[in-house]
């Protein structure tokens, strides 16, 4: 039978990763609304605009540009404490990632379009920077965290403090 110190210090890390885990979450979240927010203002602005006969390619523009913000967001915020001192290895494995985030949100506003028949901008726009994108978003989630960002935390009995911004920040 383990001891209750042993107890105590497996309780401990459990709630450290938990802790850890709910942080990132809801970096993640901010980050992903801020670009989701980049994605389809400019993903409008191009639609209404200079990319109105093809809004496929408005779509890949958009999340091309959401996409860079998140990736200085994520690694430099989000996922700072799994981040490696490979940076050209984990921008590319992101934005492969990113890629088939943006195939999923392509072929739902695709389908919606071309099989479905819908082709207003409301119907675009729920389509791909709502059905899609919460797809993409949960895929994006997990290849980020098991793919992209993989460091492991030298310690996990000294997590950074419950607060959002964690050790170093103003």
């Amino acid at each position: 039978m383990p001891s209750q110190e042993g107890q105590t210090k497996v309780f401990g890390k459990m709630q450290a990763m938990i802790l850890l885990l709910w942080r990132e979450v809801l970096k993640f979240g901010l980050v992903g609304g801020t670009g989701w927010l980049i994605d389809n203002g400019l993903y409008a602005w191009l639609w209404h605009g200079p990319m109105s006969g093809s809004t496929i390619k408005a779509r890949v523009v958009s999340t091309a540009v959401a996409t860079i913000f998140a990736w200085f967001a994520n690694r430099y915020w989000t996922f700072r404490h799994r981040r490696s001192d490979h940076v050209w290895k984990e921008f590319s494995q992101f934005l492969l990632m990113n890629g088939l985030g943006l195939g999923i949100v392509v072929a739902c506003q695709f389908v919606s379009r071309y099989v479905l028949g819908f082709t207003s901008f409301s119907a675009d726009f729920i389509a791909g920077g709502v059905v899609g994108l919460v797809l993409a978003t949960i895929f994006r989630y997990l290849a980020y965290r098991y793919f992209v960002f993989t460091v492991e935390l030298a310690d996990i009995d000294t997590p950074e403090p419950v607060g959002l911004a964690g050790p170093g920040s103003a």
